[in-house]
């Protein structure tokens, strides 16, 4: 009141009468809300199950490091003939693949390309960078970006950094990774599986 006062050139009295059937609301700021039981008892058992899970798994051997690659080759990698492509949005998966296919095999680091999805309005320099690090491929060989429009009938939320692709153009490569891939994937150590691999050979 005293600045309306100031401004208008009239008394505090005044202001007060005019401002008299005004209701103010006075705006805390919210304090985060300590969790409550079940949030600390979900968050308990995820701490607990996230340490066992390591304790299993532990540190990996080049054999353990050659099954993950060729599992995780099986959910997200191209099989179509001709070159290796690996897609994902998680730098962890990224990093982990790009460990197996340079442990694993004979790579020309000069022939590993890069290519990123990402939307428009997000810095392209940062994710370039981002993913140079977590990828260990020199931004010198990442080929054009794809900017995509962002549909905001689909979804609100983006990936910051995108959806990188790594690739690696040799007919060989990844005709012995889609060899490791089937290999697993029809092992007789799996109850069932070589059987119904075998249905699979014969229906085709």
């Amino acid at each position: 009141m005293p600045d309306i006062a100031a401004e208008l050139g009239v008394s505090r009295g005044s202001v007060s009468l005019w401002t008299r059937d005004i209701e103010v609301v006075v705006r805390r700021r919210a304090s985060p809300r300590a969790p409550n039981s079940l949030q600390r008892a979900k968050q308990a058992e995820i701490d607990t199950l996230l340490a066992e899970g390591r304790a299993r798994i532990g540190e990996l051997s080049e054999r353990d490091l050659l099954i993950a690659g060729a599992a995780l080759y099986a959910g997200e990698g191209a099989k179509a003939d001709g070159k290796v492509v690996f897609a994902n949005s998680d730098p962890l998966m990224m990093a982990m693949f790009c460990a197996w296919l340079r442990t694993c095999f004979d790579i020309d680091e000069r022939r590993l390309r890069f290519r990123l999805y990402l939307h428009e309005g997000l810095d392209l320099g940062v994710a370039e960078t981002f993913w140079s690090e977590s990828t260990g491929i020199p931004t010198s060989q990442f080929q054009a970006a794809y900017r995509a429009v962002a549909d905001p009938t689909r979804r609100s939320s983006k990936h910051p950094m995108g959806c990188a692709s790594v690739i690696y153009c040799r007919s060989r490569t990844h005709r012995a990774i889609m060899g490791l891939v089937q290999a697993l994937l029809t092992s007789t150590g799996h109850s069932g599986v070589a059987q119904l691999a075998e249905q699979t050979t014969v229906n085709r």
